[in-house]
C-alpha cells in the first residue's frame, strides 16, 4: 500500500481528535442541562473540565511532534505508558472522590458514553500499516483488529441500552470489558514489541512506529480517553442498578449550586 496514502489516514485519525473532543464535551454539555444547577454553575463546572481536556490533547500534540514518546533502544522507559497512567489516574481519582464530578458523570446518557466510541474503529489503520509491513503483525493485528470490532459495535450496543430491551445492560457489560481487555492487550503488544530494553517481542522488526507522530496520538492520547470512558460508563451501570433515573445527581448537584 502507498505510504503517502497511510500517512494520510494516519494524519485524518489525527485531524479528527479535535471534533471528538468538541463531541465529548458536547455531550458533558448535555448531561449537565440534565441537571438542575443554575445555568451559570452548569457553564463554570463545563469549563472545569473542558480547559484541562483541550490543554492535555495540546500538551501531548506538543510532545509528539517533539518525539517524546519515540522508543530508543536502551534508553529510558518509553512515554507513552506514562501518557496511559497519569492522566487515567487523574481522571477516574477526580470521578470517584469529587462529588460534583460524579454527578456531571451520572447525569450524562450512559448510551452516548458507549456509541461515542464508535471513533476505535479507527484502529484499522494497524492493520493498513501492518499490511504495509510498517508494523510487526504481533502487535498490529490484535490491537487493529480489536479496536474494529469494538468501534463496529459501539453504535448497535448503546441503541440496544437506550432501547430499555431486556439485556441491554449485560451487553453494555460485555462491550466495555471487551472494550478494556483491546486496550490492554494493545498497550501490552505495543509496550513489549517497542526497541527498548524491555523489548520481548518482534526483535527483527521491532515496533518503531506507533511511537512516532502521527500514530502515537492513538496510544498516547485516544487510549486513555477511551479508558475514562470506559470507566464512567461502568461507573454508571453498577450506580444505575442502585436508582432510577437522573434524579439523585441532579438533587445533589442542585444543592451544590446553592452552597
Amino acid at each position: 500500500m502507498n505510504t503517502l496514502v497511510l500517512d494520510s489516514f494516519a494524519s485524518f485519525g489525527v485531524a479528527i481528535r479535535p471534533l471528538l473532543i468538541a463531541t465529548a464535551l458536547f455531550g458533558l454539555w448535555q448531561g449537565l442541562r440534565r441537571t438542575a444547577l443554575p445555568r451559570r454553575t452548569q457553564l463554570v463546572t463545563w469549563l472545569i473540565i473542558a480547559v484541562p481536556l483541550v490543554l492535555w490533547f495540546v500538551l501531548v500534540l506538543e510532545l509528539a511532534l517533539a518525539g517524546f514518546f519515540v522508543a530508543r533502544p536502551g534508553g529510558r522507559v518509553p512515554g507513552i505508558p506514562l501518557a496511559v497512567v497519569i492522566p487515567l489516574v487523574t481522571g477516574l481519582v477526580l470521578i470517584t472522590r469529587s462529588t460534583r464530578m460524579a454527578a456531571v458523570a451520572d447525569a450524562t446518557p450512559l448510551p452516548w458514553l458507549i456509541g461515542f466510541q464508535v471513533f476505535r474503529a479507527l484502529g484499522s489503520v494497524f492493520l493498513f500499516q501492518w499490511a504495509a509491513g510498517r508494523l510487526p503483525g504481533v502487535f498490529a493485528i490484535p490491537a487493529g483488529v480489536g479496536d474494529v470490532l469494538v468501534g463496529f459495535l459501539a453504535l448497535p450496543v448503546a441503541f440496544y441500552l437506550a432501547s430499555g430491551r431486556p439485556g441491554g445492560r449485560a451487553a453494555a457489560y460485555a462491550w466495555n470489558w471487551l472494550g478494556i481487555l483491546d486496550l490492554a492487550v494493545a498497550l501490552t503488544l505495543g509496550f513489549l514489541s517497542s526497541p527498548t530494553r524491555f523489548q520481548l517481542l518482534a526483535l527483527e522488526a521491532p515496533n518503531r512506529l506507533v511511537g512516532a507522530y502521527p500514530l502515537v496520538m492513538i496510544p498516547a492520547f485516544a487510549v486513555p480517553l477511551a479508558l475514562i470512558l470506559h470507566g464512567l460508563s461502568l461507573w454508571q451501570l453498577r450506580r444505575s442498578g442502585r436508582r432510577v433515573g437522573y434524579g439523585k445527581p441532579a438533587k445533589i448537584m442542585a444543592k451544590m449550586g446553592r452552597d
